[in-house]
């Protein structure tokens, strides 16, 4: 048996962070159906994992305490409630288990340095980042040694880690924190269910944007952190070259997606903000390009909009040596030319010649590279490489590297 414990952000699948864990438990229980995946919900609040047959716990909700004190610290709290709540259930059946598979620092901290030894179970910690670089991370003063204590433990501890880049597990190595022969590289995947090649004008009818104009889209959960207003500022230096330049933002919080609105109009842009419910908020036309502001919407339609698109952005990154995003390898299914910061965990999935890529966060490379992509129009054969090349990235495949690795770990006990 595998244990796979997870704390999604959202149940409803809501965030990248929930699609990624529900896709890879899919595909996980799929090929192994014993695997027992446990997660906390809140009440009775719906939940897409339980359709996995996940085991849910309830949720010791200590973060909520947030609304009256704000910090990260009660977050910690719940999390560690949580890796003792998950070690009471599995406890009984420690004989059965083959691994613990973490992919929650706290939870992972725990299991690495005190219930995976306990238990004598492997404990596999999938790190997505280090805790002492999240942008949510506790910000109290006193809180920089227990960030690097939590850091250390869950990866010098734990029985192996899986990582997202290569990137990340040579920085291990470079600090001493781990053997690179005990850190497997598992980025993140796309549905292959859901992100495949469409036709381009039939997605632009299907969705209302406009036939024969040269569009750019982007699509994220969230737009923090991924610098949205460096790419509405380097479409608008595009516009005067580019007749009917349209910008299509798909995703985003509702404050997010209101304080692009006010850019694109102090920029010029003639913006149309879609609702959730399929209409659309009346705005002034004005003479510069087009802005198309489109709430999140579920995967299946946003497949159509990443379709109609030219060109696919990705400005930025919330990550350095782990970036790893969803929308990378989604973008990579459907073969338009893509537009990313060059960055080496970027650049370990897409060769610079199979991007258009520019340095990170320099507003003039943006442009350019925006621009050469633009002008570069149909690819077919880089389309074809490019969709090769997220081939080997479906959910499947990753599971099949999570089995690999869990085989490795079992082996060596």
């Amino acid at each position: 048996m595998i244990v796979y414990i997870a704390y999604p952000t959202s149940l409803t699948l809501a965030s990248a962070n929930a699609l990624q864990t529900y896709t890879t438990l899919r595909e996980l229980r799929a090929r192994r159906p014993d695997t027992l995946a446990i997660i906390p919900r809140w009440g009775r609040e719906p939940s897409r994992f339980a359709e996995l047959g996940a085991l849910h716990l309830p949720r010791p909700a200590i973060g909520k305490l947030s609304r009256l004190h704000k910090s990260t610290l009660l977050y910690y709290l719940e999390h560690s409630a949580f890796a003792f709540m998950t070690a009471a259930v599995i406890a009984p059946r420690r004989q059965q288990v083959e691994a613990v598979y973490v992919r929650q620092v706290i939870c992972a901290a725990w299991w690495a340095g005190v219930l995976g030894p306990l238990l004598d179970i492997p404990v596999i910690y999938e790190a997505h980042d280090l805790e002492s670089r999240n942008p949510s991370r506790a910000k109290e003063p006193w809180a920089t040694g227990l960030l690097h204590l939590i850091d250390r433990v869950a990866l010098t501890r734990s029985t192996a880690v899986a990582s997202l880049t290569d990137d990340f597990r040579r920085l291990l190595a470079q600090i001493g924190w781990r053997n690179p022969a005990e850190v497997a590289v598992i980025p993140d995947a796309y549905d292959e269910r859901l992100f495949a090649p469409g036709d381009r004008a039939a997605a632009r009818a299907a969705l209302g944007l406009p036939p024969n104009a040269p569009l750019i889209v982007y699509a994220g959960m969230t737009f923090a952190h991924r610098w949205l207003d460096g790419l509405l500022e380097a479409t608008a230096r595009l516009a005067p070259a580019h007749p009917g330049l349209t910008l299509v933002l798909v995703g985003g919080r509702d404050a997010e997606r209101a304080a692009l609105a006010q850019q694109a109009d102090a920029l010029g842009f003639t913006v149309e903000v879609r609702r959730a419910d399929g209409t659309s908020q009346a705005v002034p036309i004005a003479a510069g390009p087009l802005l198309v502001i489109v709430p999140p919407r579920p995967q299946a339609e946003v497949v159509g909009y990443l379709a109609a698109a030219d060109v696919l952005a990705i400005p930025d990154t919330v990550t350095d040596v782990t970036a790893s995003p969803l929308k990378l390898f989604e973008y990579l299914a459907l073969g338009q030319p893509l537009v990313l910061p060059a960055m080496p965990a970027l650049h370990e999935i897409v060769p610079a010649d199979l991007c258009h890529p520019f340095v990170r966060r320099d507003l003039d490379g943006l442009t350019a590279a925006l621009g050469a992509a633009l002008a570069a129009g149909a690819d077919p054969a880089g389309a074809a490489e490019r969709r090769a090349l997220a081939a080997a990235h479906t959910y499947g495949q990753r599971a099949e590297r999570i089995l690999a690795l869990v085989g490795r770990v079992r082996d060596r006990d």
